[in-house]
């Protein structure tokens, strides 16, 4: 009997062992490897000696307890998460190459984008071609030395929080970031991605999606008041094209409050002199737009002190099978939808015009946009905007515009999109141009000071459906300017037919 029991506790404490065996194996404490989290010493070698003992394990999770890391280049491998613990904060130290941080790897043989779209090596944590990986916990990221400005180049400087490329199975949860540079994470050709929960405080873009498949963003706030907060694009930087495609954005919120005032709580908005187009913040697609955007769906998310939805196509690039719904925005500072076709034409000689087609957006309600813009649809002459659905939408303007003349609204058809580009609306609610199969259903547009534009000015549209709009308007101003628009339905919105 008592040979029995010794038995059973050998074989139970070689069962625990095991499993301590098997845990160690499994987590990787960085502080074990030499981390000192001061914030002072540079605990970048140790970062990645703690990657690398990961590695060798086969895989693993490299363990970030709470503390300030200082270093340069993080090294992303596969089959690794990083685990950025409560109260722990990953720091970019000042960008030297004596900090650790690697040089821009040589991009792709174009110009067809611009320098920060074409390397990731130059990022304070990255990973090139590797799978099943993540970072993930309640810790932040604070690229508090990495780029800053617009006329700071991004050569042999560190200009991204997070840089991926050519990567699949990517997770990255429940962090915080604090000003993370060109991009605070650029993902490009990365495959099943997902995006969750994270809180972005940022200089320029939050979070840019290029040339990616199978993506997923939900729950995170992306504040970046000089740049785009949650961007899909479609570059050239993989050296040919590729679309963005399958991708669900959902319960987000953007925002372009002064930088930092998110993650603090003070949500403030002041205006910046150095950053005259500011705030910006905004979900767009574009502007890099070679290889296309199919199958994405947008849905309840709010846009607060910020630029309006875009989609934009004007180097080649097909947007297609796009919806888009129960979206609230306050204090727009342009359009509050924006949709652009056009003919820059930056990518490889012969590339005919993209197109625009089978898109629809419900359930919107835009409040205190800014007086002189309204939403937009505008093709080119001889490339229209296809078949896009507007239903359920409330649009509530500041008013005030001022009146361009008719014959002055440019085409710009070779400019780089955004709204503006033609100068003031000529309409305070919707302007479309250039565009067929057009529906809009449900829609109200009101303004709040005196008008002297009408809410819809139409131009060069093959078939319009117009049901139950109401749209305020002063009286001795025609509701609706139309020129040359073929197929049109009225019905059950009698502001129009005044």
């Amino acid at each position: 009997m008592i040979k029995k029991i010794a038995a059973l506790i050998c074989i139970t404490l070689f069962i625990a062992f095991s499993a301590i065996a098997q845990k160690q194996q499994i987590f990787f404490n960085v502080k074990d490897y030499g981390a000192k989290t001061d914030g002072k010493t540079l605990d970048g070698k140790a970062i990645n000696k703690t990657i690398d003992a990961a590695v060798q394990a086969g895989g693993g999770t490299v363990y970030f307890p709470a503390g300030n890391y200082l270093t340069g280049s993080v090294h992303l491998q596969s089959y690794i998460t990083l685990y950025i613990d409560q109260g722990a904060t990953i720091m970019a130290a000042p960008v030297t190459a004596a900090n650790g941080y690697d040089d821009e790897e040589p991009g792709p043989a174009n110009e067809y984008e611009d320098a920060g779209h074409r390397h990731w090596h130059n990022s304070l944590i990255w990973g090139d071609s590797i799978h099943d990986v993540a970072i993930i916990g309640q810790g932040s990221i604070n690229g508090k030395n990495l780029y800053k400005d617009w006329a700071h180049g991004s050569k042999q400087s560190a200009n991204k929080a997070i840089g991926l490329v050519r990567c699949r199975n990517v997770i990255i949860k429940d962090i915080s970031i604090l000003h993370g540079g060109w991009f605070a994470i650029l993902a490009t050709g990365v495959d099943n991605f997902t995006l969750d929960n994270v809180k972005f405080d940022t200089n320029r873009d939050g979070v840019d999606v290029d040339c990616c498949h199978n993506v997923r963003i939900s729950n995170c706030y992306v504040n970046s008041p000089y740049d785009d907060g949650i961007c899909l694009k479609s570059s050239f930087a993989l050296g040919y094209a590729r679309a963005t495609e399958n991708v669900t954005i959902t319960n987000c919120q953007v925002s372009g409050y002064d930088e930092g005032t998110l993650l603090d709580g003070t949500y403030q908005r002041s205006d910046n002199a150095a950053y005259h187009f500011s705030p910006t913040g905004r979900i767009k697609f574009g502007t890099e737009s070679n290889g296309g955007y199919k199958n994405i769906t947008i849905s309840n998310c709010v846009f607060d002190y910020c630029r309006g939805l875009a989609l934009e196509s004007v180097d080649g690039a097909l947007i297609e099978d796009v919806t888009i719904t129960n979206i609230t925005m306050r204090d727009v500072v342009n359009d509050p939808i924006f949709i652009r076709l056009g003919a820059r034409m930056r990518g490889p000689a012969g590339t005919p015009v993209g197109a625009i087609r089978r898109v629809i957006i419900s359930n919107i309600v835009s409040y205190n946009s800014a007086g002189n813009y309204a939403c937009t649809i505008s093709g080119i002459s001889g490339n229209n905007v296809d078949d896009i659905t507007l239903h359920n939408i409330k649009m509530y303007f500041k008013g005030g515009g001022n009146k361009p003349a008719a014959d002055s609204i440019p085409e710009n058809e070779k400019n780089y999109p955004e709204p503006g580009m033609f100068g003031a609306s000529p309409a305070y609610g919707l302007f479309i141009r250039h565009a067929k199969n057009i529906k809009i259903s449900d829609a109200e547009f009101h303004f709040a000071d005196t008008e002297s534009r009408p809410a819809l000015w139409l131009n060069d549209i093959a078939g319009l459906y117009l049901f139950h709009v109401s749209a305020q308007q002063n009286i001795d101003i025609k509701p609706m300017v139309t020129n040359n628009v073929t197929g049109m339905t009225i019905s059950q919105s009698p502001d129009l037919e005044k």
